[in-house]
């Protein structure tokens, strides 16, 4: 449809189509904006040399952070690697390190802000490096969100918790509201001192994490749960739901993790006998029930470490990592597989490539500083809030 079509029929495209177009940029948006510079070709046969050579002309300057799920070739420049908390610990850790080059995705970045220090500059080497999961929860529908348990007369009893995977936004709103921030390792610790503030919890944004850590962890049941859909009147809920429910959770999904199903695990023990299935807790709740462990990303590395040798591993996480772990203990004859016969990779994690990687050390070995993340003070401030409270879980 043209423009002078649309002004015919007195349709005025949304800011989501104009940012889709590419026509508008959200600077709060995980969806992040066109690269600034010319990137180097992917072609280069130099590209390896080059990002050697301006990574040791950075010296301590930079400190490179590569998230488990980034490309091979990217991770082999990273000074430390581990999931988006471990990372964002790391650099602050790392006083010395003027600059934090942050291979992995925008919250995560945002993360590394709130936790470093002023005099920190962190840098994402592509701003379109985004999380799908992070954008299902805005802050205009969190607080829409909160308005509706108002009218419900349950906002008091309600305590906020929000997956490390969410926008400092929604950190901040977190904080601001009395709650704390769980990663996939430590989500129960989180449930059990939120259930020791209040009689239920909005745990946002991934509604499988939320769902497998109650009835899973925490021995809850499925009716316990209830789902709020911010794209629906009062979540598509009634005021007697939510007055019932323990768990509210926000329909936010991992595009990943979502993709695997339960045809997954009953194909992969058909076509492999004995095989073990280890998925992360983003999955599906049918998956993990029918799983034989699950956990998080340092969970599935320090359970392929201490696997026997010739045990047979079907993987449910992000497809770089498997592939990584699969080349590394083949030797010790561990046979470990993608838990999908589909290739899934997480396409913007993947948006940090080699020559992304090179541009932005280059770029800040001749003193031009990059693609920086910024959390503004307030925000930061309440974001920090609610990290710490992690911080000081049992």
């Amino acid at each position: 449809m043209t423009t002078a079509q649309t002004q015919e029929l007195d349709v005025q495209p949304t800011p989501l189509a104009l940012l889709l177009l590419g026509r508008e940029a959200d600077p709060k948006s995980e969806r992040g904006v066109e690269c600034p510079g010319d990137l180097p070709s992917p072609s280069d046969p130099d590209l390896v040399e080059r990002a050697r050579k301006a990574k040791e002309k950075l010296g301590d300057k930079v400190f490179v952070l590569g998230h488990h799920y980034q490309r091979d070739e990217v991770i082999q420049f990273a000074d430390v690697t581990g999931d988006s908390f471990k990372l964002a610990r790391d650099a602050a850790a790392r006083p010395e390190a003027e600059y934090i080059v942050f291979c992995g995705v925008h919250f995560m970045a945002e993360s590394a802000d709130i936790l470093t220090s002023d005099d920190q500059k962190v840098v994402l080497p592509d701003l379109a490096a985004g999380c799908s999961m992070a954008d299902m929860a805005t802050a205009e529908q969190v607080a829409e969100c909160w308005d509706v348990l108002t009218e419900a007369g349950i906002a008091e009893q309600v305590v906020p918790v929000s997956y490390m995977n969410s926008s400092a936004d929604i950190k901040a709103f977190t904080g601001k509201h009395g709650g704390t921030i769980c990663t996939s390792s430590n989500a129960k610790r989180a449930l059990d001192w939120a259930f020791e503030q209040g009689e239920k919890v909005l745990f946002l944004p991934d509604q499988h994490l939320g769902r497998n850590t109650a009835v899973r962890d925490m021995g809850m049941s499925l009716e316990d749960c209830v789902l709020y859909n911010p794209h629906k009147p009062n979540g598509g809920l009634t005021a007697d739901q939510l007055r019932a429910a323990k768990m509210i959770l926000w329909r936010g999904h991992c595009s990943v993790h979502g993709r695997f199903s339960l045809d997954s695990v009953n194909d992969v023990r058909e076509r492999i006998p004995g095989v073990n299935v280890l998925v992360h807790p983003e999955c599906k709740h049918e998956v993990v029930a029918a799983a034989d462990y699950v956990g998080s990303t340092e969970y599935i590395i320090k359970a392929l470490e201490a696997a026997p040798a010739g045990s047979k591993w079907a993987i449910g996480t992000e497809l770089n990592l498997v592939r990584r772990l699969a080349n590394r203990f083949a030797p010790e004859g561990k046979e470990i597989v993608f838990l999908d016969k589909t290739v899934c990779f997480c396409s913007t994690m993947n948006r940090i490539d080699l020559p992304h990687l090179v541009w932005t050390l280059e770029s800040l070995a001749e003193g031009n500083l990059v693609n920086r993340i910024e959390v503004d003070k307030e925000t930061e401030a309440f974001a920090k809030l609610a990290l710490e409270r992690m911080l000081a879980l049992p």
